[in-house]
């Protein structure tokens, strides 16, 4: 039945063992979930924390290529390297962020070819690009730290821990047996991206299943649970609801009354102990309401007026671009008097305005007398001048 050849599911098979993956003791489970050691309600628990990422993904990835995108609700589930492998295209560009800080762990996204190619031609305002070439490359690099980023900030907001970055992003393109996953058992989260009015791509994030069980752990477990605050101690009187602790007290001309019961239990989620004072009959409930913060307001135009004044007489470099275009070394050695050089602007379009190498506005080149000059038309707005930065 076979010609002595491997296959191609073989070889991958193969370079998965040299690559530090699953020995042959651990066989592939067809879904991806036998065996990982993640539990339905934590895939389900850790989904419902990317899922409150999505829309400040989305406004990310739109700065970036200029198009509405539209990043959806992911599939997760937890697999292993085979299981990865079976599931994406020959080539793929896998971009490695790493968790570091006190909550460490692989990280990364792959894409297919094709997806790469979109974000990065987007991104670098190239429609002609068609190979991911060190630049372009690049330019998804960037784009995923921006991703990584905001990632950060959500998971430090839900844990409370402000102490978790991201290590430099590196990519790597090529066959997907080559492709630098996270060792050992992981999870999975397969995005489907709409980008501007084109088919819907897709984008794979791959966590260490370690860094997922210290983010759930952190954030109170598969329940999403809220995270324990300090109890007010105000007046020699303590009262709230913290996390499933009950604390009561009531102090009044040193007597306390009722039944009175004290205890300390080792566990919990406030620091591994719960403490509890309870039994009081015929105690009324503590009043316990929201704080109150009053609104921020604008402060007065005359003092801005007078910060930005410090700096009226700074002088900055003003420059207008014609256009640009990428050539070979080869081709600019090469080029000599009488070159001529095709801009990638059309004969009438408006030149662009930078400051400081930073686009602000665009506008129409006039003569005035024998000079050049450059007739303002159009303010770039705020979301063109941070796609810009980005």
């Amino acid at each position: 039945m076979s010609d002595g050849a491997l296959s191609q599911e073989e070889i991958d098979s193969l370079l998965a063992g040299l690559d530090g993956g699953p020995g042959p003791q651990a066989a592939p489970a067809p879904s991806g979930r036998q065996g990982t050691g993640l539990s339905p309600q934590e895939a389900q628990a850790f989904k419902a924390i990317l899922e409150s990422t999505l829309s400040a993904q989305s406004q990310n990835l739109s700065m970036i290529t200029g198009l509405p995108v539209t990043i959806q609700s992911p599939v997760v589930d937890g697999t292993t390297r085979d299981g990865f492998l079976r599931d994406v295209p020959e080539e793929v560009l896998s971009v490695s962020v790493p968790f570091a800080g006190s909550l460490p762990g692989d990280h990364c996204f792959v894409m297919p070819k094709e997806t790469a190619i979109k974000i990065a031609s987007l991104a670098n305002k190239d429609e002609t690009l068609s190979e991911l070439d060190d630049m372009a490359i690049s330019a998804v690099q960037e784009c995923i730290s921006t991703l990584a980023g905001t990632q950060i900030t959500v998971v430090s907001e839900k844990t409370g821990n402000r102490n978790i970055t991201a290590g430099v992003a590196e990519g790597s393109f090529g066959p997907k047996a080559m492709a630098r996953v996270p060792s050992g058992d992981f999870l999975r989260a397969i995005y489907p991206v709409q980008i501007g009015e084109g088919q819907s791509e897709r984008l794979v994030e791959l966590f260490a299943l370690s860094f997922v069980k210290d983010v759930l752990a952190s954030a109170g477990g598969p329940s999403q649970g809220q995270q324990a605050q300090p109890p007010a101690m105000m007046g020699g009187q303590m009262g709230g609801n913290y996390s499933g602790m009950q604390m009561g007290q009531q102090m009044g001309g040193q007597q306390m009354g009722g039944n009175q019961q004290m205890g300390q239990q080792m566990g919990g989620s406030y620091g591994g102990m719960q403490q509890g004072y309870g039994g009081y009959s015929g105690m009324n409930p503590p009043n316990v309401q929201p704080v109150q913060f009053a609104s921020l307001q604008m402060g007065p135009a005359g003092q801005e007026s007078g910060n930005i004044g410090l700096i009226m007489d700074v002088n900055m470099e003003m420059t207008v671009e014609l256009g640009r275009t990428r050539k070979l070394i080869k081709e600019i050695l090469g080029m000599g008097e009488g070159t001529i050089i095709e801009l990638d602007k059309l004969a009438g379009e408006p030149v662009d305005i930078l400051v400081n190498h930073k686009l602000i506005a665009k506008g129409e080149v006039v003569v005035i007398d024998e000079n050049f000059g450059v007739r303002v038309t159009e303010i770039v707005s705020p979301m063109e001048r941070m796609a810009d930065l980005g």
